[in-house]
C-alpha cells in the first residue's frame, strides 16, 4: 500500500502537469493564430483606400483591382476556415505586389502623399504579419513537439490532440524574382 498510493500520486500529479501544459500549449497556438488574423484585418482594410487611390491615378487593368476586392470581400466574410484564410491571404499578397510593382509605371501616383502613406502602412501590415506568422509557427511547433514527445504522447492521445500545420510559403512565392520580368509588364 505504502509502495501504491505513492504511485497513483505521481501518476496523477503527471497527468494534471501534462494536461495543463497542453491545454496551456493548445491556447498559445489559437492566441497566435489569432494575431494574424488581427494583422490580417489591418491588411483587408487598406485595400479598398489602395484601389481606390490606384482607381484614381490609373488606367491599370480593372481587372486586377477587381479580383483585389474580390479577395478582400471572400477573405473578410468570416465563412472561410483557418486554412482557406492562409490561403487566400497568399493569393491577395501575391496580387497586391504585382500591383505595387506596377504603380512604377504612373509617376503622378508615385507622388500623391496618400498613396506613400498607404504604401509605407502595406509594407508594415507585411512586417507585422511575417513577425505573427513567425510566432504561430514556432508555437505550433512547441505544440507539435509536446504532443509527440513521450511521455506528453500519451497524455496527447488520451486528449485527442493532434499535430497542426506550420503555415509555409507557397512554392510560387519561394522563387527568385526576376527585376526584368517586373518592369517589363
Amino acid at each position: 500500500m505504502f509502495i501504491v498510493l505513492p504511485i497513483i500520486v505521481i501518476f496523477i500529479l503527471l497527468w494534471i502537469f501534462y494536461y495543463n501544459s497542453l491545454i496551456g500549449k493548445r491556447n498559445q497556438v489559437t492566441n497566435a493564430f489569432s494575431a494574424i488574423d488581427v494583422m490580417l484585418k489591418k491588411r483587408f482594410d487598406l485595400i479598398p483606400n489602395l484601389v481606390e487611390i490606384v482607381k484614381q491615378y490609373t488606367d491599370y487593368e480593372q481587372s486586377t483591382l477587381t479580383k483585389i476586392v474580390e479577395l478582400r470581400a471572400k477573405a473578410t466574410s468570416g465563412s472561410i476556415s483557418d486554412t482557406e484564410k492562409a490561403s487566400l491571404d497568399a493569393e491577395l499578397s501575391s496580387t497586391v505586389k504585382g500591383l505595387m510593382v506596377n504603380v512604377e509605371n504612373y509617376p503622378d501616383l508615385k507622388a500623391n502623399t496618400n498613396f506613400l502613406n498607404l504604401q509605407t502602412t502595406w509594407t508594415e501590415s507585411e512586417e507585422q504579419i511575417a513577425a505573427a506568422r513567425r510566432t504561430y509557427n514556432a508555437v505550433v511547433t512547441d505544440f507539435n513537439n509536446a504532443i509527440m514527445m513521450f511521455p506528453g504522447n500519451l497524455f496527447a492521445g488520451m486528449l485527442s490532440y493532434t499535430p497542426i500545420e506550420v503555415l509555409a510559403t507557397a512554392e510560387e512565392e519561394r522563387k527568385n524574382i526576376s527585376a526584368k520580368e517586373l518592369f517589363n509588364r
